[in-house]
């Protein structure tokens, strides 16, 4: 085989991991950007290495054992990112807005198609979604690193300790040790599941969501949150939780998202919409991606994450809908 093909085959192989990949780099790094930066950088050192990899462990392993190392060395020395609910607590309608935090400050949302696979075992995807839930990312970030790429591996992709020690080069003793701390962190967190079967009463849910959202009437919108739904807008570390809250703080600071228009689309295994809100020329410009977590047949939370310059492109969202 020449030289051309085996870094054709290796190419293609690469792309077959791509997805899962990001999933992992995600989880660890809790940004889409990052952790597309993290898979190419891993693609480039396995493009680098590889004949020195001569086939002694599967593609597979090797591939996370770059990634892992990858993700480690962009972690180094960084602040964890967090949710607007992580750093202070809930305010009222009436607390100042304040400054905008930096983008490393933040958990950012990942679209499904980047991270979820197209196909496979329902369970398995289904899993998968829930392990990229903006709340299980966010818990995530308490780890240190090293726990926190074990407990991935162990727990979320089921590798087993004795295969987390090889890649991680530590012992078995280790890893179990890594995995009993990092869950009694996440213990402490108390992340609540969120997932639900997408059937027929949540898209009855999202539909009266976003009708109630466009004719900006707040006892619609109201009525479909659970009674402690959170509502929070990275980069502001202003975040709500009443219903009382929510509404003052639309029908005045948030004003001007009357009349918006929803694009609908899926982050973080979970419900998006692309808000577009009414622009002075008579069309609608971008105002904020809306990633909804569903719990019990309600909507538990609501993130509006407002850097659409970044996340629009990401999400394949029109940059304006015209009039």
């Amino acid at each position: 085989m020449t030289e051309l093909a085996t870094t054709q085959d290796l190419e293609r192989g690469l792309e077959q991991h791509r997805t899962e990949l990001t999933a992992y780099a995600y989880r660890m790094l809790g940004s889409a950007f990052e952790a597309e930066d993290a898979v190419q950088e891993t693609f480039l050192r396995a493009l680098k290495g590889f004949e020195g990899f001569e086939g002694r462990a599967a593609l597979r392993s090797w591939l996370y054992r770059i990634a892992t190392n990858v993700c480690l060395d962009m972690l180094g020395g960084k602040e964890r990112r967090a949710r607007p609910m992580d750093l202070a607590p809930a305010k009222t309608a009436d607390a100042p807005l304040g400054e905008p935090l930096p983008e490393v400050t933040w958990i950012l949302p990942v679209p499904d198609d980047r991270v979820v696979p197209e196909d496979g075992d329902p369970a398995e995807v289904a899993e998968s979604r829930e392990t990229i839930r903006l709340a299980f990312v966010a818990a995530l970030q308490h780890l240190p690193p090293n726990q926190r790429a074990v407990l991935i591996l162990h727990e979320v992709l089921r590798w087993k300790a004795s295969e987390v020690a090889g890649l991680l080069e530590t012992s078995v003793a280790s890893v179990n040790s890594a995995l009993q701390r990092a869950r009694a962190t996440l213990a402490a967190a108390d992340v609540e599941a969120l997932s639900e079967p997408d059937g027929e009463d949540q898209r009855a849910l999202l539909e009266r969501y976003v009708d109630a959202f466009e004719r900006y009437d707040m006892d619609s919108l109201t009525s479909l949150l659970q009674q402690d739904a959170t509502w929070n807008m990275p980069p502001y570390e202003l975040w709500l939780q009443t219903h009382d809250d929510i509404r003052r703080w639309c029908l005045g600071p948030g004003i001007g998202c009357r009349d918006s228009r929803l694009i609908p689309t899926t982050a973080n295994g979970s419900p998006a919409f692309g808000q577009y809100k009414p622009a002075l020329d008579g069309g609608h410009e971008p105002w904020s991606l809306q990633v909804l977590e569903i719990s019990g047949g309600r909507i538990a939370g609501i993130t509006f994450f407002l850097d659409t310059a970044s996340l629009f492109p990401l999400f394949g969202l029109p940059a304006r809908l015209e009039a």
